[in-house]
């Protein structure tokens, strides 16, 4: 298998990231154009916005949070070499995960769905971490 392919599911996970950014420039726009952001208070503020702000604003910072570790079993995968058809099964699972997590997190925010699918994600990472960490003992 090309190790490369495992670039697709990061890829898509970058595009999840810039899609949330996207979206979170165009309900910003929209809060101020209504009236609904506190001015004096918004470079510094959080609370600031309305809760539909807030939504996506901590969902981009959820993009850093696990996505992180993604990225990096990813390149030890690739680096090693040890792509193949489960690793890079879980890598497009746990994209689904973040893309799921992103639309509950971003929509109704139901905190017990939105935990269970993150739960999912860091389950995932775990299983492609330990397929790395069996390549690189293998590779000794």
């Amino acid at each position: 298998m090309n190790p490369a392919l495992i670039f697709l599911p990061v890829l898509a996970q970058v595009i999840l990231t810039l899609v949330v950014f996207l979206a979170m420039t165009v309900a910003k726009s929209r809060a101020m154009k209504r009236g609904e952001v506190d001015l004096e208070r918004r470079a510094l503020h959080k609370d600031a916005w309305p809760d539909y702000v807030l939504k996506l604003s901590n969902n981009i910072a959820n993009q850093f949070e696990t996505p992180v570790l993604f990225y990096a079993v990813s390149f030890v995968l690739w680096a090693l070499r040890a792509v193949d058809a489960v690793t890079l099964s879980l890598a497009s699972a746990y994209v689904v995960t973040r893309i799921v997590h992103a639309f509950v997190h971003t929509g109704s925010n139901y905190v017990p769905v939105r935990k269970r699918v993150f739960t999912l994600g860091v389950v995932i990472i775990l299983a492609m971490t330990v397929f790395a960490a069996i390549a690189v003992i293998s590779d000794l």
